[in-house]
């Protein structure tokens, strides 16, 4: 018995080691059977049928593994890994899988793929070129270590996915446009991750033969770029859906006066349905855009059409109502891009706007629902289109508009349960939306939700994070010390009791808006500013600690929303302080003790100065202001740049104004005695004595 249990004893610890050493995938595959690894110093990638695609996924298998410093060989000489990558009607491939006695299943015949991994040789069986490709994707993740230490995890993997269609949607017009090297690199991305469309979003941002006044010169793709792009893109299996706003949100169209006549209020932001000039100016943009773009997919957006049915459509609506003359007009579009012979999707927010027009929709269109927020159930969301005959694709949010730093834990519960709502009801795809509403967002802070949105579309039912969070900060940084990810989860707790908006960063801190923020968060600053501290520590460990970490401007983009989390909070922290300290004084300010006149001279010195607490605040913000130009300048184009800076700027100018002026009333009142009221300096909190006292006490 005691031998029998030294043997059961040993096998465990031996599974447990065996275990310790699995790599992280993501997303997750279906059926997973890995074993011990096998160093992988060297290896050479071998595709029987030269086909050009199953070319391109060796290339990117190879350049994968010379950023690992494995040595890939030529078609000749030794190599301590043969890996082919073969289609599944080769003979090679039946050899493959009769001896590894596996099957290809129908359901995997698109994207689907073996995998099958062994000492000195794995095979990646697909019937097609982006089964091949995603099969080199999973391999990638299972190689660890580097150079001579590299090991690649043996055994089998069958794989495909749940949902046809994994898409990003990108929002391209409300700020920054990123440049095209950085569109490469996103698609490169996307792809390592199995998404297989981006969607990059457009109002007025893509110069347009027929009309060359509206776009941007500094923030819109031109024709070229856009043709460049798909033909990259495709190469990793993407394909590019544009979305085009043929409704709503077009207000940096309408704002000029060529076009008062289509709009439906003055210089408003929605077409007039009936306005005569509306569907050749559509078609002027999609047959552009199906020129340029030669997916299947054309997508005309159409969602929050708020004012319609205040201007021209005023009659209109009071006499049909909002849903028809909404579905009419998509109707219409539909009509008008018919000979275009393209499929449309549009928002369909009309799920919950008037259901009751959804059955007069054509039913050849794509409804993509969009919800951003948790919901017990989604379901409603989909079924009035489903039970219309329309296909549906899901969009769930990255929770990034707005914030300082986009909101994991909102996005990885939105992403789960919509996701798993879709592909419950039989929707086809998915778009994780990224919007940048206020013009502030930087991608380089989006990935933890992008990618957990394609690991989310791929692995079938609802998606746990707790694996995903296991993962990223491997497979995406590079990190195998855990620093990066515990840095995202302080970032994640710091947001948990404090508003992370962009308001929140720009608020005065004695206005009426930063008071009722201050009420409200003014118990959670102290922990806040140490979640976001701790973030940076761990960031800077590692850093220091990993030689071989990924994504360096997605880590200072980490790092810059920790710097605004930890200054937002430290901002009502600080004007606490100050109005605190300013109100004491000014209680005491006509005292004639000598003693009690040091202690006013104390207390005033706390405003102004080099080391006071207003120059603490116009430091801050012009440190910060460097660090976005930099994160911003490291995606996207110059335009729109200055418009977020000034705001940088307009911080500086008030803190460094306060800063002199407190300096004024100290030098003032060692001559008078008397002192401004707190009120005529714009001091309307009233905290009770300085948040960082309450936390002692």
């Amino acid at each position: 018995m005691r031998l029998a249990r030294h043997v059961t004893s040993l096998c465990l610890l031996v599974a447990s080691a065996a275990w310790a050493q699995q790599p992280h995938l993501i997303p997750m595959p279906r059926e997973v059977h890995l074993a011990t690894p096998t160093p992988v110093p060297s290896a050479i990638v071998l595709v029987p049928g030269n086909d050009v695609e199953d070319n391109n996924a060796a290339d990117d298998l190879t350049e994968a593994m010379s950023v690992r410093n494995i040595r890939v060989t030529p078609n000749t000489g030794y190599a301590a890994m043969t890996i082919s990558l073969l289609r599944e009607d080769t003979p090679g491939a039946k050899e493959a899988l009769r001896s590894a006695s596996a099957t290809f299943d129908p359901a995997m015949h698109d994207e689907g793929y073996l995998l099958i991994a062994a000492p000195g040789h794995v095979n990646i069986i697909a019937q097609t070129a982006s089964g091949i490709f995603y099969g080199v994707q999973t391999l990638k993740q299972m190689i660890t270590g580097y150079g001579s230490s590299a090991t690649l995890a043996t055994g089998s993997i069958k794989d495909w996915p749940a949902m046809k269609y994994r898409g990003i949607d990108d929002d391209l017009s409300r700020g920054p446009f990123p440049t095209l090297a950085f569109q490469k690199q996103q698609i490169r991305e996307f792809a390592a991750f199995k998404i297989n469309v981006y969607s990059p979003y457009f109002e007025h941002t893509v110069q347009y033969a027929a009309d060359p006044i509206t776009s941007p010169q500094g923030s819109s793709l031109t024709r070229s770029e856009a043709q460049e792009l798909v033909r990259y893109a495709a190469r990793f299996h993407i394909m590019i859906i544009p979305e085009q706003e043929a409704f709503g949100h077009l207000h940096h169209l309408l704002k000029y006066e060529k076009y008062s006549d289509l709009a439906e209020t003055p210089h408003g932001h929605v077409l007039a349905p009936a306005a005569d000039g509306t569907q050749p100016l559509i078609l002027s943009w999609f047959k552009q855009l199906a020129e340029d773009y030669p997916s299947p997919f054309l997508h005309i957006g159409a969602d929050e059409t708020q004012e319609l049915g205040t201007g021209r459509t005023k009659d209109d609506v009071q006499k049909r109502g909002l849903g028809p003359v909404y579905a009419d007009f998509l109707a219409k579009i539909h009509d008008t891009l018919s000979p275009l012979h393209r499929k449309l999707l549009f928002w369909g927010d009309m799920a919950t706007g008037d259901p009751s027009a959804i059955p007069n929709l054509p039913k050849d269109m794509i409804a993509v629902p969009w919800i951003y927020w948790h919901l017990d159930n989604y379901d409603p969301n989909i079924l009035p289109f489903k039970n219309a005959g329309i296909e549906t694709w899901v969009a769930p949010g990255d929770s990034n508009w707005s914030q300082m730093y986009p909101l994991g834990d909102q996005a990885i519960d939105n992403i789960s349960g919509f996701i798993e709502s879709g592909q419950r009801l039989g929707s086809t795809g998915s778009l994780l939306t990224v919007w940048n509403d206020d013009g502030e967002g930087l991608f380089n802070q989006d990935w933890f939700g992008v990618l957990f949105g394609a690991a989310a579309a791929w692995q079938p039912g609802k998606s746990s994070g707790d694996p995903y969070k296991a993962a990223f900060g491997e497979l995406f940084y590079g990190d195998t010390t855990g620093k990066v990810m515990q840095a995202q989860a302080e970032l994640m707790d710091a947001l948990k009791n404090f508003d992370g908006n962009d308001s929140t960063f720009w608020v005065d801190p004695w206005s009426k808006a930063g008071e009722a923020k201050a009420v409200k968060f003014r118990p959670s600053l102290h922990d806040t500013r140490m979640h976001a501290e701790k973030a940076l520590s761990f960031l800077a460990e590692a850093r220091a600690g990993n030689d071989h970490l990924l994504h360096p401007d997605a880590i200072a983009g980490m790092e810059l929303g920790a710097r605004r989390i930890d200054l937002a909070a430290m901002k009502f922290q600080l004007a606490d302080e100050i109005a605190d300290a300013y109100k004491q004084a000014y209680a005491k300010r006509a005292v004639q003790d000598k003693k009690e006149q040091r202690d006013v001279r104390s207390l005033l010195s706390v405003c102004p100065g080099n080391n006071g607490r207003c120059a603490d605040l116009r430091d801050a913000y012009s440190a910060i202001k460097n660090l976005y130009k930099d994160a911003w300048l490291a995606e996207n184009r110059p335009y729109w740049l200055d418009n977020v800076l000034v705001r940088y700027d307009m911080q500086i100018q008030l803190w460094q104004q306060r800063n002199l002026n407190f300096g004024a009333i100290a030098s003032d009142w060692q001559k008078t005695h008397q002192l401004p009221t707190p009120q005529e300096l714009g001091m309307i909190n009233e905290p009770a004595m300085p948040a960082t006292a309450k936390k002692k006490e």
